[in-house]
């Protein structure tokens, strides 16, 4: 069954925020299936305000980590179970979790490998690792650069890094196919970033995320059924190309 939306946030409402968390969901509940009933627990390194707890829920138990101070108190007034920390220095035991999620995070890290090698650690054996990542260094922008990314993926760069903190991948494909071809050209047609908040810029405490560029309506809710049929080839085939890449892998 699919996975239902617990409640609604308001980065649900986005259009790219809720194509990424379908993708995800149709990963996960294959991947996810047959625990019957029992108790999972599930880690979201890079958790930020909680925006995808509600949904990573449906998994298990969440603990989220963040190494941004700022968001917490927000995901702590959604109720996830939340510290600081970083996602190189884990502070679980091995073999405790049963999920691991990084989802659009690990980009940010300049040890890249020392993350991998940690969620190896602290996952359970058998246990599943979701990661979401831009994707292709020739789109780098403003994007990147008020995000503070270190870097740009392609599925077999991923797949090889994984590989040697032991993981072994079990479904990996690029995102946002369709909508490709526009973010390629807005990407490369308008390298000046718009006016967007970013924690990584401003002193404000109240900025805790980077703020999203908005979308007008229509415009957005047809990028929402977009993103609703992408999903559904994503459940049946690997897209060629798009602006993220999306993988599971299995200790």
């Amino acid at each position: 069954m699919p996975t239902p939306a617990l409640t609604v946030l308001e980065e649900d409402r986005h259009w790219w925020f809720m194509s990424r968390t379908r993708a995800i969901l149709k990963y996960l509940d294959r991947e996810m299936a047959g625990a019957n009933g029992t108790p999972r627990l599930v880690l979201d390194i890079g958790a930020g305000a909680g925006n995808m707890a509600h949904h990573l829920s449906h998994y298990g138990q969440v603990i989220g980590l963040d190494y941004n101070a700022r968001p917490l108190p927000i995901a702590k007034a959604r109720a996830l179970i939340t510290s600081q920390g970083s996602g190189d220095e884990l502070p679980f035991p091995d073999d405790t979790f049963d999920l691991i999620t990084l989802l659009d995070t690990v980009e940010h890290i300049p040890n890249e490998l020392g993350v991998f090698a940690e969620a190896y650690r602290v996952l359970k054996p058998g246990g599943k690792l979701m990661v979401t990542v831009p994707a292709f260094m020739w789109l780098w922008s403003y994007n990147d650069v008020i995000n503070e990314h270190q870097r740009r993926y392609t599925i077999p760069e991923l797949s090889q890094k994984l590989g040697l903190a032991g993981f072994r991948v079990k479904q990996a494909s690029y995102n946002n196919f369709f909508v490709f071809p526009l973010i390629a050209g807005m990407r490369l047609l308008r390298p000046d970033a718009p006016e967007l908040d970013s924690p990584h810029l401003t002193a404000d405490e109240d900025v805790y995320q980077v703020e999203m560029e908005p979308t007008p309506e229509p415009v957005n809710s047809l990028l929402h059924i977009v993103g609703w049929v992408e999903a559904e080839l994503l459940d049946r085939f690997v897209l060629p190309v798009g602006s993220s890449v999306i993988c599971v892998a299995e200790k």
